[in-house]
């Protein structure tokens, strides 16, 4: 699947798996960031012990006001195999994880579907969250079902402009919409073991200064199209970093 990869709606048709990179910057080899207990997810993936995050290296949408700049420019990490990658899900797990955390994995998926399955093989037996952008193909989603319980996508825009502008993706919205549709069907309505979520979705979306009316638009169409059938997360929690100076308008908290 990396020799032609269309693992992501950009469609780059690279071939990673010689080395070659597309827009993610990264080869079909995986890249690991960080992997680590982490406390400041959602209170129902954190819970008290942390959730076991992964960050890998690279991002198919790579937003201008960026908050893990370094991780998503492919500028740290080291190159993990499928087999160590999998030690690392069962190391989190052994911390005391309440699950097992994928960030930024949508062009790493091949590689992560195996590794979860060789994990769970040797007794991984935490829920899975795929914690992404929400820029995601069907087709790539699709060879997670039954392996992910928990959906962790953002929802950035419904604005075609505001989306080109900050995400290079003038499409993001029908994207979102239909990678979203194809989580739902995965997982479905959220299934709690006390106060942790196991089962179901999570929509995040970042409040951007000035964009206040696309925010509503966001919220709107995900409350008219799931209902309580999903949560969304609403963050305010934006900070303008150095590289977002080119962009004045959102240069501010």
């Amino acid at each position: 699947m990396y020799n032609s990869c269309t693992l992501c709606p950009r469609n780059c048709e690279v071939n990673r798996a010689s080395g070659e990179t597309g827009f993610c910057g990264m080869p079909a080899s995986i890249q690991v960031a960080r992997a680590s207990l982490h406390m400041w997810e959602e209170p129902c993936i954190s819970g008290e012990k942390g959730s076991g995050t992964v960050f890998f290296t690279g991002c198919n949408l790579k937003c201008v006001f960026c908050q893990n700049h370094t991780i998503a420019i492919g500028k740290k990490g080291r190159g993990v195999s499928i087999s160590q990658l999998a030690d690392l899900f069962l190391m989190l797990q052994d911390k005391g994880a309440h699950n097992i955390n994928l960030v930024t994995p949508s062009h790493y998926v091949p590689g992560i579907a195996e590794a979860l399955r060789l994990a769970k093989k040797q007794g991984l037996c935490l829920p899975i969250v795929y914690n992404t952008s929400g820029y995601d193909s069907v087709s790539t989603l699709s060879l997670l079902d039954g392996l992910v319980d928990v959906y962790l996508p953002d929802f950035k825009y419904v604005s075609q402009e505001l989306s080109k502008r900050y995400s290079h993706a003038a499409d993001y919205f029908e994207v979102a919409k239909a990678s979203l549709a194809e989580m739902f069907r995965q997982v479905g309505t959220p299934v709690f073991d006390r106060d942790m979520l196991v089962k179901g979705i999570v929509v995040r979306h970042l409040l951007l200064p000035g964009c206040i009316e696309d925010s509503k638009a966001v919220i709107r169409y995900l409350y008219q199209t799931y209902g309580d059938r999903i949560f969304i997360s609403i963050m305010n929690q934006y900070t303008p970093l150095p590289h977002v100076a080119s962009y004045p308008e959102i240069n501010r908290k």
